[in-house]
């Protein structure tokens, strides 16, 4: 009984997928960049963002307050997700690189980019995540780089899994890579996702669904690039990050 009425409490995928649908039809358009905050097909939106006035500060005090990234300055082998165990993960290699632009399309350089990311199985390595997926003990699904002069980033990793999460019954994710970006300043930080091309998860969920305007939702997508893969290593994508800075 008690499973019976937990079951009757958690919405179906066709629910969740007609919500998606609904909201879709009557949006007007208008080119929105940000994710609808309050999207209802994302059921834990509403607890997932400040719903009190913004404080004032000065800005000076925030880059005070910064945090220290780590231990010790930035290593370029902290870009390669496959490095540091002693074997080789499981999984598609892939390289990951773009460039970091400003709203005027100039290059942001020396700027972080950290990403972070399930393994092959859809699973993080972290004691949170309880997916009942394989932890690859040789891929921790953390990494960071610098951005060139010119603003290249550039990523060497794993290809992430789908996984299940608990926003609905049957819900899985699309395969994504976390990024997180700084700008010029801390106070601009920006977090995103980086979708794979033709997922069939994309119409199902509720997280990438909630960019209502779909132009601006394939921004989010990257595109596999012939020139940027390995010859017998690794398939390469590339994705850029504008900022509104």
């Amino acid at each position: 009984m008690k499973a019976a009425a937990e079951s009757a409490r958690v919405a179906s995928q066709r629910a969740i997928s007609e919500q998606i649908a609904r909201i879709a039809a009557e949006y007007p358009g208008g080119g929105e960049a940000l994710p609808w905050l309050d999207y209802p097909p994302y059921r834990s939106s509403l607890l997932r963002h400040p719903q009190s006035p913004f404080e004032r500060v000065d800005p000076d005090d925030v880059e005070c307050w910064s945090p220290c990234f780590g231990p010790q300055d930035v290593n370029p082998l902290d870009a390669d997700l496959t490095a540091g165990h002693a074997g080789q993960p499981i999984g598609e290699r892939i390289i990951v690189t773009g460039r970091l632009l400003d709203a005027a399309g100039k290059p942001l350089a020396g700027q972080l980019v950290e990403i972070w990311q399930a393994n092959a199985a859809g699973r993080y390595n972290h004691h949170v995540d309880q997916h009942p997926a394989p932890i690859d003990p040789n891929f921790t699904g953390a990494g960071r780089c610098l951005t060139e002069p010119d603003g290249t980033f550039r990523f060497l990793t794993i290809k992430p899994g789908p996984y299940p999460w608990g926003n609905h019954q049957n819900a899985w994710r699309p395969a994504h890579i976390h990024f997180s970006v700084f700008g010029t300043a801390f106070r601009q930080r920006l977090v995103t996702q980086m979708y794979f091309p033709s997922d069939p998860l994309f119409d199902l969920d509720p997280i990438y669904q909630s960019v209502l305007d779909p132009a601006v939702r394939q921004l989010l997508i990257a595109r596999y690039d012939h020139e940027v893969t390995q010859p017998e290593y690794a398939t390469g994508y590339r994705w850029d990050i504008v900022l509104n800075v």
